[in-house]
């Protein structure tokens, strides 16, 4: 069947964080303002999840409650038929969502003091979940190259050979450079880690939105050697829009490691026990696959709808493989905070400033395309006629 990715859903009265903050933060802009901040998309849910949830609905008891087998036969179907990854279900610990399992397994790996390794511009939870928990942050900057960035590996190594150095973040896709990491990239990456006893945090939330042609390889797959120092953490919550639904499941295959982070899980009271959560997991998986390639078809549509509209601009489009994210790059404008303020209030078009990502994201601004093709073409131009 043909989804429906056009009809805009107000959003305003739903209780949607962005929407909320939108109008907190900037009041005057009206109910005019778009949001395309925060990785939470404009569209409706798949059909074929919000008539399970209705039909689930008829006969659950929503108390407390833990994944069943219908539940974990689904997730395993999932990541056999999608990424060739084929798990047992004793390795998964479900939680709440894959932020506060990162701050668990930040605590079960380290100790205060000890350093972390990421790659910035990165998903700015990371530094909350190092730098809260006196954890000390290690960053080897990706870099730059036209519209793409790339791992700096001469970096990595050098605060890799570092003993205070213990674990390895990882974001897979790059969230918010929109990178899939080819094999060849997380070989090296590899080889490094376990030359150095690293321990890796893999967040691969992201990983079923793929672009066409490219290819996701979940990083602990590559070796048993590098699966029994990872802890990954995958969830439907960006696939399917769920995130207001509180599950994400945490794949560790090392059982004195998967205690240890349970033990960590259960000291943050971060486990999940959401039934709707659970079942609506399960539904998608069996059932929206088809959604989530249509869905994808758009994110492919809307990135060419961006680059049309904003070609007559010194703004450069960043290349993206996956995700539905894209980064801006508004360098070429010497775009300072004041100039960024002016735009949105030119503009009322939200979006998430790159130094919130790290300091090598400033001069970026990164998109949400997870949204009707005439919203975003109505936001490239309000940033086109703001920035003439």
């Amino acid at each position: 069947m043909k989804y429906d990715f056009e009809t805009i859903t107000d959003r305003k009265s739903q209780g949607s964080s962005k929407y909320i903050s939108a109008f907190k933060q900037y009041p005057d802009l009206g109910k005019s303002v778009i949001p395309l901040s925060v990785a939470d998309m404009e569209f409706r849910n798949p059909p074929e999840l919000v008539e399970g949830l209705k039909n689930y609905l008829d006969e659950v008891v929503l108390g407390y409650t833990i994944a069943n087998n219908s539940y974990y036969d689904a997730l395993e179907s999932w990541m056999h038929r999608i990424h060739d990854f084929d798990i047992m279900r004793k390795w998964v610990v479900n939680n709440s969502g894959v932020v506060p399992a990162i701050f668990s397994a930040i605590r079960c790996l380290t100790n205060p003091g000890d350093g972390v390794i990421l790659f910035s511009p990165v998903y700015y939870p990371f530094y909350n979940a190092i730098m809260t928990q006196d954890r000390v942050v290690a960053d080897a900057p990706l870099i730059k190259r036209g519209e793409d960035f790339f791992i700096d590996f001469e970096k990595f190594e050098e605060l890799a050979k570092k003993p205070e150095n213990k674990v390895l973040l990882f974001c897979s896709p790059h969230n918010p450079a929109s990178r899939v990491w080819r094999r060849e990239e997380l070989e090296k990456l590899e080889r490094i880690i376990l030359e150095n006893d690293l321990y890796l945090i893999s967040d691969e939330i992201h990983s079923d939105i793929i672009l066409p042609g490219i290819k996701h390889t979940v990083f602990q797959t590559l070796s048993d050697e590098l699966a029994e120092k990872t802890i990954t953490f995958t969830s439907a919550s960006k696939t399917f829009n769920l995130a207001g639904m509180g599950v994400c499941a945490t794949i560790i295959k090392n059982d004195e490691l998967r205690e240890k982070f349970r033990t960590a899980t259960n000291m943050s009271l971060t486990g999940a026990n959401s039934a709707l959560g659970f079942k609506a997991t399960e539904i998608c998986y069996n059932e929206c696959e088809e959604w989530l390639n249509q869905f994808i078809d758009k994110v492919v549509e809307n990135i060419e709808v961006v680059r049309e509209e904003l070609k007559d601009t010194k703004i450069k489009i960043m290349n993206t493989t996956g995700t539905y994210l894209l980064l801006l790059d508004f360098h070429e404008y010497e775009m300072d905070d004041e100039m960024r303020e002016k735009l949105l209030a030119g503009s009322g078009v939200i979006t998430d400033p790159g130094r919130i990502f790290g300091e090598t994201g400033s001069g970026y601004e990164r998109i949400n395309l997870a949204a009707p093709t005439d919203i975003i073409r109505n936001a490239c131009k309000r940033i086109k006629e703001n920035f003439k």
